[in-house]
């Protein structure tokens, strides 16, 4: 996400110019936000915009520590065994719901090892396709695969990712049959599909609109429950498979047990740094919207999402040792 790259480095500037405020430092350690993913990605960017906030809210340093790896599973089991006492915490994404059954031997548990703390935010996809592609709307690319059963191709830009498992809840909820065809990273799927090697992929805003303006790729819908101003004119895949929702996630999470006041004092300072317009602005370029919710809310909704990937899984029959 460009918007995100840009504004990273000033986040990470000024989050350390933020530290100096606190009072007494000397007498309080660093929050730790820790992030499945290396600097300069989506993921990273997030967490020093929110670790910025956060610092000025509760008056403490907060930094941003990468364990990239794995799926983001290095940085949750790190934060996983960690002290309960606030001073962990993990920034993490959509493959914290994949990974619980994709992974055949976690090293923790999603859902009993973890407090959560707030969502940060939801980042829905797009589903383009060649731009010769015979199917020009919806229905008329539900019909025409159908029709063809194993005939069209899915570009993956890596297995297990939420783009993954939109294409395969697209396939499952709509009954199509379509190929994989995976890729070591989304610039070579996008790479074929735009030479017509391959027929189509879920995208990212960041990768679809720019050959979506050129022409060079066209879009048939996106996957959030409703339109989205940055594509125009193109509908929610869900008002032709009804049902259908696919959003990438980022949220908080600190270690089991994490005591009742650090919990309140984290949530509140979380919230109020997704509120705030400088972290909207941040993600709004992106198709992306900032949502903060209460640690109960976030605990339902990841139960609810661990259980929604696991069918999708299963669908696929995708195992990782």
């Amino acid at each position: 996400m460009p918007g995100l790259h840009r504004i990273a480095a000033g986040c990470a500037l000024l989050a350390a110019c933020a530290m100096p405020l606190a009072p007494a430092l000397a007498q309080n350690d660093a929050i730790r936000l820790v992030v499945g993913a290396p600097p300069g990605g989506t993921t990273d960017t997030v967490a020093r915009s929110i670790a910025q906030h956060m610092a000025l809210d509760l008056k403490r340093p907060v930094v941003v520590e990468n364990k990239p790896g794995a799926g983001g599973n290095i940085a949750a089991d790190y934060v996983a065994k960690s002290n309960p006492d606030g001073n962990t915490l993990l920034v993490t994404f959509t493959s914290f719901s994949i990974n619980a059954t994709l992974y055949r031997n976690l090293p923790f548990d999603p859902e009993a090892d973890f407090t959560p703390i707030s969502m940060l935010a939801n980042v829905p996809s797009v589903l383009v396709v060649r731009k010769d592609f015979p199917a020009r709307t919806m229905p008329e690319f539900v019909t025409l695969v159908k029709a063809s059963p194993g005939k069209y191709t899915m570009a993956l830009g890596a297995i297990g990712s939420s783009l993954h498992m939109a294409g395969e809840r697209m396939k499952m909820m709509a009954g199509l049959d379509i190929l994989n065809v995976p890729y070591k990273g989304t610039a070579p799927a996008i790479t074929d599909l735009l030479g017509g090697q391959v027929d189509m992929m879920f995208a990212s805003s960041l990768n679809a609109l720019p050959h979506m303006k050129s022409g060079a790729l066209r879009a048939l819908g996106v996957s959030s429950p409703q339109s989205l101003p940055q594509f125009p004119g193109i509908p929610p895949i869900g008002d032709t498979i009804t049902g259908f929702e696919s959003n990438a996630w980022f949220a908080l999470f600190g270690p089991a047990k994490l005591p009742a006041d650090k919990l309140a004092a984290l949530n509140a300072a979380a919230r109020k740094a997704v509120d705030t317009p400088s972290f909207r602005k941040l993600l709004e370029g992106e198709a992306a919207t900032a949502v903060s919710s209460s640690p109960q809310e976030l605990d339902e909704f990841v139960r609810q999402d661990i259980a929604r990937y696991a069918e999708i899984v299963k669908f696929t029959g995708a195992t990782v040792d």
